[in-house]
Parts: structure tokens; sequence; C-alpha cells
């Protein structure tokens, strides 16, 4: 199922708007500025693009003695609560 935009913008832009907003760019930005506009546009997204690819390649991941130490951290603080229960349990 296709979603349509109009619900989320309020309105819908169809075929004359559409048109409508061309001539009205053309009219601020000339002809020959709106390639380069565009061209700036594009390169701007594929830069974020890049830029999010990186950071999301910098968060390390852990490796597996850390995790293994992780693990044997919390199952040592695991049997510690256990006995402190069994010893409060053992005093009632």
């Amino acid at each position: 199922m296709i979603m349509s935009l109009s619900p989320i913008l309020g309105f819908a832009l169809g075929g004359p708007e559409i048109i409508l907003i061309l001539c009205v760019l053309i009219l601020l930005f000339g002809a020959k500025k709106l390639p380069e506009l565009a061209r700036g546009i594009g390169k701007s997204m594929n830069e974020f693009k890049k830029a999010s690819k990186e950071n999301e390649s910098e968060t390390p991941e852990p490796s597996e003695a850390d995790l293994k130490a992780e693990l044997a951290a919390a199952k040592a603080e695991l049997a510690a609560a256990k006995a402190v229960k069994r010893d409060e349990a053992g005093k009632n």
C-alpha cells in the first residue's frame, strides 16, 4: 500500500502546483542557477550520508574478551547477591 503525503503535509501537490513552484524558482534564481542549486543540494545530501555512515562505523564492537569479562563480573555480582539473601534468610 502506497502512503499518500497529503495526510502528513495537510495538502497534496499535484501537477499544476509543482509547475507553479518551478516557475517561481526560475523567476527567483534564474534558469542558469537552478542546476547549480540542485548539484549543491545533491552534494550536501551525499556528504551527510557519508558522515552518518562514518559515525556508525566509528562505534567499536566489543571484543569477545570484553564480553567474557563483563559476563564474569555479572555472575560474581549475582553470586554475591544470592549469598547476602541466603544469609538474611538464615538469620530469620
